[in-house]
């Protein structure tokens, strides 16, 4: 994909959702970050469900430790590994008050020193809380970037270092958003959506589609 390709990508992506945000429904920094680590291996809905019930109880990191760890996993049980992250939670939670005043750090060595954060979920904080031009790279933004020839790569760190080089800079802050929910309604994994594509003139993958006659 050529520069001008990748330009006209986002313009068309952004004419389509100029305001594109995360799905996960969050009202502080500390709610996102606590859907985040929810959602690993699980889908924003069941997320969003169960953040519904926790947050008017709980939404700072001092009322996470109050609930104690089985109050906890009371409120998020419907959610895939909730142990593990139930565990993670509690461990990020006395991390925020007894290091960071209770404050979700916007840098990527304090984020990442938190349990159960890692690159990808510490891209999202600083690009969705912090407006930060980083590129958090899930199954969705990977097969994406591969197929279009947006930013091919072998492996996540890969893909984001391509991106964070080919994506204009004017449209980094919501690249994350748009290449995600392409991946999650359009481009899909096995049977992408290619004849509804606004931007399957671009794409490398549909490039190579055999026509019909």
């Amino acid at each position: 994909m050529t520069p001008k390709q990748r330009r006209e990508m986002f313009t068309r992506l952004q004419a389509q959702n100029p305001h594109p945000t995360t799905e996960l429904i969050y009202s502080s920094p500390f709610e996102l970050l606590v859907s985040v680590l929810l959602s690993a291996q699980a889908t924003d809905v069941s997320v969003n469900k169960a953040t519904a019930k926790l947050f008017p109880v709980a939404n700072t990191p001092q009322a996470i430790l109050d609930l104690g760890i089985d109050g906890l996993k009371s409120y998020i049980k419907s959610i895939g590994l909730y142990n593990s992250k139930a565990e993670n939670l509690m461990k990020t939670c006395r991390m925020l008050v007894e290091q960071f005043d209770s404050q979700v750090p916007d840098n990527r060595q304090a984020l990442e020193s938190l349990p159960g954060v890692g690159r990808k979920t510490a891209n999202v904080i600083l690009n969705t809380a912090f407006g930060q031009h980083t590129m958090a790279v899930d199954t969705h933004i990977f097969r994406v970037s591969n197929r279009t020839g947006l930013a091919p790569g072998k492996n996540v760190l890969e893909v984001e270092l391509g991106l964070l080089k080919n994506v204009p800079k004017e449209f980094m802050q919501h690249a994350h958003h748009w290449l995600i929910l392409h991946g999650r309604y359009t481009c899909t994994a096995r049977k992408p959506h290619c004849a509804e594509c606004i931007i399957s003139d671009l794409c490398d993958y549909y490039k190579k589609l055999p026509t019909e006659n």
